[in-house]
């Protein structure tokens, strides 16, 4: 497999040669200097200074020549957000933080399943995340249970931790991750929380809206603290009244936090409306086309998508494929530029 090596400097580009040439065709580029093209690349790694404007500028331009690569693996230096999601927003598959060994990044690039090469530390950052989660979903299910306060900033804390090992480990760590330790209700906010966190970096979601949308992940089904496990966790189809049951948790998670003054509108909007569809068809206000906000929009894919690839013990999970190809087949319900662009998310992440 040809593969092409971009650097903002020299001491880089002969580094990044030197540890992929032992195994694969290389041609190089530096930004602002001489280039040795290649028609037939099949992936790009990018190893560059994100914040300097004039980078991004020659980088964007590259992108459009080279955009057929079905690889791009972005290294950076620092574990930003800003840095992952300017990446992403360039045409990132892939952003690794430096240092990045060499098993590493050969790794990334063979053409196996992922599952088989992913690195025992990305596990391990997936896996503190999970937990770190969890015992906040915990806190609060259990706080709306005995009616005392939600700890908000500990919640945020743990989506924020959630966002960085996606944009340092990837999502398909995640997903074994959190499938694999955790159960019920608490795996699938984890689910929607990472992948949710995964396609705002794939659309090149600013910080803060990332963090809107983390932050909504994490509250959005909050509401279940008051569904029996027993209607919840149950095998099988509901009948009509645990179905109607079920359906009011979205509302019910409104009541809960309308009063935090830590939780904004656009949480608030997400957690009662993550339901709502754009024929109007969902539930519970029966909203329809520009009523539904961009960050519901994104919510709902995210979690209808990992309601469909969850484990549970009574079915067996649904493949990622066709689990996107439910989504499409929602005609009229969900927005099919966003449907498009969460492609990637569904079948490559």
């Amino acid at each position: 497999m040809p593969v092409h090596v971009v650097a903002d400097s020299a001491s880089k580009l002969s580094n990044l040669r030197a540890t992929l040439e032992p195994k694969y065709a290389v041609t190089s580029e530096l930004i602002g200097g001489a280039k040795e093209r290649s028609s037939d690349t099949d992936a790009i790694v990018v190893t560059a200074d994100l914040s300097v404007i004039e980078n991004i500028a020659a980088l964007r331009e590259m992108f459009g020549r080279l955009a057929h690569a079905r690889k791009r693996i972005f290294l950076v230096d620092n574990k930003t957000r800003l840095l992952t999601v300017q990446a992403y927003a360039l045409g990132a598959t892939r952003v690794l933080v430096n240092p990045v060994n060499q098993a590493r990044l050969l790794a990334e690039l063979a053409d196996r399943d992922q599952r088989e090469v992913t690195s025992k530390q990305a596990l391990q950052g997936s896996s503190q995340a999970a937990n770190t989660g969890a015992t906040a979903i915990v806190s609060m299910f259990s706080a709306v249970l005995a009616g005392g306060p939600i700890d908000v900033t500990s919640a945020k804390e743990a989506g924020s931790r959630i966002a960085d090992s996606i944009a340092e480990d990837g999502l398909r760590s995640w997903l074994e991750t959190v499938r694999r330790h955790h159960e019920g209700t608490y795996q699938h906010c984890l689910l929607v929380a990472g992948v949710a966190v995964d396609f705002g970096l794939n659309l090149g979601l600013s910080s803060k809206d990332l963090e809107r949308l983390y932050s909504a992940a994490m509250f959005h089904d909050i509401g279940k603290a008051r569904i029996p496990l027993a209607i919840l966790d149950k095998p099988g189809q509901l009948d009509p009244r645990e179905r109607t049951l079920i359906e009011t948790h979205p509302a019910a998670g409104f009541e809960v936090l309308k009063g935090n003054p830590a939780i904004s509108q656009e949480i608030l909007d997400a957690v009662r409306h993550h339901h709502e569809f754009l024929d109007g068809s969902g539930y519970p206000d029966g909203l329809s086309g520009g009523s539904i906000s961009d960050i519901v929009r994104i919510l709902t894919i995210s979690d209808i998508f990992s309601a469909l690839i969850e484990s549970r013990s009574y079915k067996p999970t649904t493949p990622r494929e066709e689990a996107y190809e439910i989504l499409c087949g929602m005609q009229g319900k969900l927005e099919k530029p966003l449907l498009a662009a969460f492609r990637d998310v569904a079948l490559n992440r």
